[in-house]
């Protein structure tokens, strides 16, 4: 199986494929969810060790990332600040009254690497949550990764073969 992991591809597929992406996601809406949950979490298994993410960081780039009070707690102290400290410097409220990074890119990439990697926030360690249950009703907001991140990407072109997708 090739993998692909130049953005730039990516995201030109992504413009060339939108509305084959929406037949696809149409398609996946008649399929048995469980079984759809089984192939896409096989796939993510396969494909994910295949991804460096630390060669890429677009996510990091280009996402606003919900922050908990639990990701605070845990980011504040490494960072030599209190909770309160670190929520004023590091967050804004978003539009729902969560916690949000207040900057994209987010204040702790350098690079494509993430300075605080080992206490990343819980929104980030879940990214891009493949692996949850529910692969076909989640869709949409996968499709809405499927132009920035390889794995999205390669798990989305891999899963149209493995279903017998024809657009």
């Amino acid at each position: 199986m090739f993998i692909e992991t130049s953005l730039e591809n990516i995201a030109a597929a992504a413009a060339e494929k939108e509305e084959e992406n929406d037949l696809f996601r149409e398609f996946l809406k008649s399929q048995d969810s469980g079984e759809t949950d089984i192939v896409a979490h096989r796939l993510n298994r396969e494909i994910e060790p295949q991804i460096d993410c630390t060669q890429c960081g677009n996510c990091c780039k280009s996402l606003m990332i919900t922050v908990t009070n639990e990701d605070c707690a845990v980011l504040a102290p490494e960072l030599k600040l209190t909770t309160e400290q670190f929520t004023e410097k590091y967050t804004v409220s978003g539009l729902s009254g969560n916690l949000v990074i207040s900057n994209v890119p987010c204040h702790f990439l350098e690079g494509t690497k993430c300075t605080v990697y080992e206490h990343r926030f819980s929104d980030c360690r879940n990214f891009p949550g493949i692996h949850h249950p529910h692969f076909a009703s989640r869709s949409f907001s996968m499709l809405m990764h499927y132009g920035r991140c390889p794995i999205v990407y390669n798990v989305w072109e891999q899963l149209k073969i493995e279903t017998g997708f024809v657009a």
